[in-house]
């Protein structure tokens, strides 16, 4: 049996509604909390990621950060979860990660500007600040072109910059976070002159995504199909929403991210699947591409709360969000554990459902805060 028949036989059976019913935002949130407890639990469960990084097991880093960084959401709509970022942050110094310049280092920052914001104090951000202030002092000035540092390595030079399209999820949001709750603009204008940069660079305007890298400029599939990975064009969704949030209603250079979440969101609609996920490669319509949550997660949120801050057209967005949803809660195994979660890469490839990830853990708990939020203003 091929791989791709093995994995329908294995994937959580469709539930597709011609008018897809929003949840009772009670349901949304249970089942929300009922994945976060579960990663909680199983922090250092490394047998469910078999593809992670020996670094997963630092917090501090982009595996796990795209998780507790979610918390902050989640504890907004139930205090307790609060609690264990508040213990993390103070057991960590609040320090980032360890590389100077690096992206995926300075996710974790997130987590500490709330956590400043609500009973750590300033000293949760005292490290982000030193090290944001360092990168201003030296700003990498290099190209974008992805060029691995030895044959088969995954990392370039490049990543001092936003060269990847990931970055756009860790960098830009957290530096608007951290221009709103100092007041100082150099962080929010290095964030829009380098976004605006990678964007001019990865962006496909007739396709309306992201390549992930250089390198993938020119790959085309058997059928001559362009490669837009779901999880890295998820990355940038994900992140254009908390920039928006971060961003002041009246902020100059808000048009320009809305447009661009209006954009890339027309364009997502239509790739969607009839059971309610995105293909791991967004070009790939042929029937049979097995579930892929992480990107789908992604996309749900995005839609989700689009359409609560009124950026999407309700009947378009609404109902793909709940349909995306859906998808995503039928991959939750009984235990609590998201599966069908692809490991950490920078293409689309092979998944499971008995794999999960922090990342993937968090994208749900997005997707899900945002379904409550929106569910909540439902008329019944």
């Amino acid at each position: 049996m091929s791989l791709t028949l093995l994995a329908l036989a294995a994937a959580p059976a469709a539930q597709v509604a011609a008018q897809p019913t929003m949840p009772e935002p009670a349901a949304i949130l249970a089942e929300t909390r009922r994945v976060a407890d579960w990663q909680l639990a199983n922090r250092t469960n490394w047998a469910t990621m078999p593809a992670a990084r020996p670094s997963v097991r630092n917090p501090r880093d982009w595996q796990q950060a795209a998780f507790w960084i979610t918390l902050t959401d989640l504890a907004q709509r139930d205090r307790r979860y609060g609690r264990p970022l508040l213990d993390l942050g103070g057991e960590l110094g609040w320090r980032l990660g360890d590389k100077p310049f690096h992206a995926d280092d300075q996710l974790i920052a997130q987590a500490w500007i709330w956590a400043a914001q609500n009973g750590a104090g300033k000293a949760a951000i005292a490290p982000a600040i030193a090290y944001f202030d360092n990168v201003l002092a030296n700003r990498p000035a290099g190209s974008l072109e992805f060029v691995p540092v030895a044959p088969g390595r995954n990392s370039s030079d490049c990543t001092d910059r936003w060269c990847w399209c990931d970055a756009l999820f860790m960098a830009p949001p957290t530096l608007l976070q951290l221009s709103k709750i100092t007041g100082d603009k150099r962080y929010a204008d290095f964030a829009h002159e380098e976004f605006r940069t990678t964007t001019d660079y990865l962006y496909d305007g007739g396709e309306k995504l992201y390549f992930r890298d250089s390198r993938f400029f020119d790959v085309r599939d058997a059928k001559g199909r362009k490669q837009f990975w779901s999880r890295g064009n998820g990355w940038v969704m994900g992140g254009l929403v908390r920039m928006l949030q971060a961003m002041d209603r009246k902020d100059p250079e808000r048009s320009y991210y809305e447009k661009l979440f209006r954009d890339m969101s027309a364009r997502l609609l239509t790739l969607q699947k009839a059971d309610g996920y995105w293909p791991a490669s967004l070009l790939d319509d042929d029937p049979g591409t097995p579930p892929e949550t992480s990107g789908t997660a992604f996309f749900t949120y995005a839609f989700a709360w689009g359409v609560d801050a009124g950026l999407l057209d309700r009947g378009a967005y609404q109902p793909a969000a709940i349909k995306g949803w859906s998808a995503i809660t039928r991959a939750v195994q009984p235990d609590g554990m998201l599966g069908w979660v692809q490991q950490v890469g920078d293409r689309p490839d092979s998944v499971s459902a008995k794999e999960t990830q922090f990342y993937g853990s968090g994208a749900f708990i997005l997707a899900g805060t945002a379904m409550y939020d929106l569910a909540r203003k439902v008329k019944r």
